[in-house]
């Protein structure tokens, strides 16, 4: 090894869902939403002049900041917004988690946290989710440096009631406790109502999935405004125009379609409910999924080879290999009613004929 080397920062990297190139395929991999954005957001791209480009974009964000706090009943002071939800995390873990005591967060979750937590030097403790994958309050009543952990959890889709999520924040008054809701608007409750009882709550939420602008990359976080005002500290200290003229437009222009929003995520709801059906019907195990994916296994039949038999018809599902004990799930995102039911007929025939 090179001297140099020895100062390299060297970490294993988040590896995010396969993104196929070929046409004619059913996409469930990634829990994007499969319907189109708000109607607004066409028109405010339509009406984009191109000559402001030129210009740098607004670095606090002002319209979309206003957006959603208005959705929201908030103050804009209470907002932060990131290039996607991953950037909010980001930053939120660069600002808040400098302790010498470990991040607590659950064993098997969105496994971006322990990249984060590698890369910046943060020690962390993954704390086991119970036999039926729901994380346990209690579990987290020790000694640590920062608590954050999604609601819906991710990959498993279990929800935690409000009350557990209580219980979380009352264990840990000192020391930021991050609840992650990138699923939240699928069946979920969230935490938002806990902010004003609580400083020491961050609730972070995205456009990805119910506002159908994960190739925008939009995500935000909601707490007190002295949270938000320590996170921008950081943010433009890192880079002051994180995002774009057009993004913040698109953003807008989302955000205030409340009717569309409830609409496009009314039919997930009801399209997960009916694939749970399906697959109870085909024998397979899952829990009762909030959001917009389901995961699910088998008893007959290992999650490998489910995938690859998927893979092979040009349905894309996501595996995950590690830790050994989902090495047979499927993380199975929900379509439009049609993908739902293509899907479900080729698990049918699958089946059939392995007996």
């Amino acid at each position: 090894m090179k001297n140099w080397e020895k100062n390299i920062r060297k970490v294993v990297p988040y590896v995010p869902g396969e993104q196929p190139k070929q046409k004619n395929i059913i996409k469930l991999n990634t829990n994007e939403n499969p319907y189109p954005p708000a109607p607004g957001v066409r028109e405010a791209l339509l009406h984009t002049n191109t000559d402001d480009l030129r210009l740098y974009p607004d670095p606090a964000v002002t319209d979309l900041v206003k957006g959603i706090a208005d959705f929201y009943q908030v103050d804009s002071s209470q907002v932060f917004v990131g290039v996607g939800s991953d950037d909010v995390l980001a930053m939120l873990f660069l600002t808040f988690f400098n302790s010498d005591k470990p991040i607590l967060f659950p064993d098997i979750t969105y496994s971006f946290y322990d990249v984060w937590a590698q890369m910046l030097r943060i020690p962390y403790e993954q704390i086991p989710l119970d036999e039926r994958f729901h994380i346990v309050p209690s579990d987290y009543k020790k000694e640590n440096g920062g608590v954050v952990f999604p609601n819906p959890n991710a990959p498993t889709g279990e929800l935690l009631p409000l009350a557990e999520i209580e219980k979380i924040i009352r264990a840990n008054p000192d020391v930021i406790v991050i609840v992650d809701e990138a699923y939240i608007d699928f069946g979920g409750e969230s935490a938002l109502p806990l902010i004003d009882k609580y400083d020491n709550l961050v609730v972070v939420q995205t456009f990805s999935k119910s506002r159908s602008l994960a190739g925008s990359r939009i995500g935000f976080a909601i707490s007190n405004p002295t949270l938000i005002r320590y996170l921008n500290d950081v943010k433009y200290s890192y880079n002051s125009y994180t995002m774009d003229r057009i993004t913040i437009a698109l953003g807008t222009a989302a955000i205030r379609d409340r009717a569309y929003f409830e609409e496009t995520t009314g039919k997930i709801i009801k399209t997960r409910e009916w694939t749970k059906e399906q697959l109870k019907k085909l024998g397979f195990a899952f829990g009762d999924s909030k959001s917009n994916f389901i995961f699910a296994k088998h008893p007959d039949v290992p999650g490998p080879e489910l995938f690859e038999a998927l893979k092979a018809e040009n349905i894309f599902v996501r595996h995950f290999s590690r830790p050994e004990r989902i090495n047979d799930y499927l993380r199975i995102t929900i379509g439009t009613d049609e993908q739902m039911e293509t899907f479900i007929a080729f698990l049918t025939n699958y089946l059939a004929e392995r007996k």
